[in-house]
């Protein structure tokens, strides 16, 4: 059976996919997937940069706002729901774009390796709060230990101060029986290994640029009204949206421990940090063609020869 083609675009914060994925999809009778785990939340539409209906130019778009803001979301359903999408987008003889930045969405939606089933909220909260209750009253190096005894290949490839992987690590260990590591064998650098045709396409441009970029999007965040949305995900307690970036950074302010000019800057280092640790997932784990439609944007149309291409393959 010829499998479905799916076109990917990949690449860190605010360098242009949402453009791209728009004008490709003009182009070639497309529908957007968005593969960002924030913007499946409704109500959070400044901080997650969601597109706007100006933005879309009646471009349909999936999986956003498809969540309520108190609720939690996996890489696992992201996965089930997306291939729902590309089923149904594909069936309707139009092609399936997915856009976005979270790098284990897209990897897990492109190559066939398991996830483990999904837990309730309720299972998958307490097994969380156990974990960070042990981090915190035993510390992160006893954690980074259970891993280390759980999945000793995972624990080398952590560092114990990132304490959110250990625990996830241990979480995937636990729930599946397998390393967080273990893709059964699948090469994830190889494309002909995915259940789709896929075309994949990176964007960068010149860090100094690109953080540049970013700071001032921040900046047009903030006008647009981001404070007030980062105060409503403030009132939400304790759930998964709370970590979003641009979000969590605004907490101490409203607690009244920092400045917000402060909290402010603490988003665009953090933003530019998480473009940084974007940049580097993708060209350390997945075969991608890279190209700056920023600084090059005759790199446009080379982007949509190849398209057009490969859609003829």
């Amino acid at each position: 059976m010829k499998k479905k083609k799916v076109l990917v675009i990949v690449g860190p914060t605010a360098v242009g996919k949402t453009s791209l994925s728009i004008q490709l999809a003009k182009a070639f009778n497309g529908e957007v997937i968005s593969g960002d785990s924030l913007q499946v939340y409704k109500k959070l539409d400044i901080g997650t940069a969601k597109v706007t209906e100006e933005e879309a130019e009646g471009v349909a778009h999936h999986l956003i706002d498809v969540k309520e803001p108190t609720d939690s979301y996996s890489a696992f359903e992201f996965k089930e729901t997306a291939q729902a999408c590309i089923d149904e987008i594909s069936y309707e003889g139009k092609l399936p774009i997915i856009a976005g930045g979270t790098g284990m969405y897209i990897q897990s939606l492109l190559f066939d390796f398991q996830l483990g089933a999904p837990e309730s909220d309720a299972d998958a909260s307490k097994r969380r709060e156990y974990w960070e209750t042990f981090a915190r009253e035993k510390g992160k190096e006893a954690l980074w230990q259970v891993l280390n005894e759980m999945d000793e290949r995972a624990a080398q490839s952590i560092h114990l101060n990132n304490e959110k992987r250990v625990i996830r690590a241990i979480e995937v260990m636990e729930k599946t029986g397998t390393s967080i590591l273990d893709q059964q064998g699948i090469d994830l650098k190889d494309l002909s290994q995915s259940p789709y045709d896929v075309m994949l396409i990176g964007l960068e441009t010149d860090r100094e640029l690109l953080y540049k970029r970013i700071n001032q999007r921040v900046d047009i965040m903030m006008d647009l009204g981001l404070l007030k949305e980062a105060e409503y995900v403030f009132s939400l307690g304790d759930v998964q949206a709370t970590q979003g970036i641009g979000y969590k950074e605004f907490f101490p302010y409203f607690r009244g421990d920092m400045s917000l000019d402060i909290c402010i800057e603490k988003v665009k280092q953090h933003s530019r940090q998480y473009a940084k640790r974007q940049l580097t997932w993708f060209k350390n784990r997945m075969t991608v063609d890279w190209f700056d439609v920023v600084e090059q944007p005759e790199d446009m149309a080379r982007i949509e020869q190849q398209v057009a291409d490969w859609l003829l393959e």
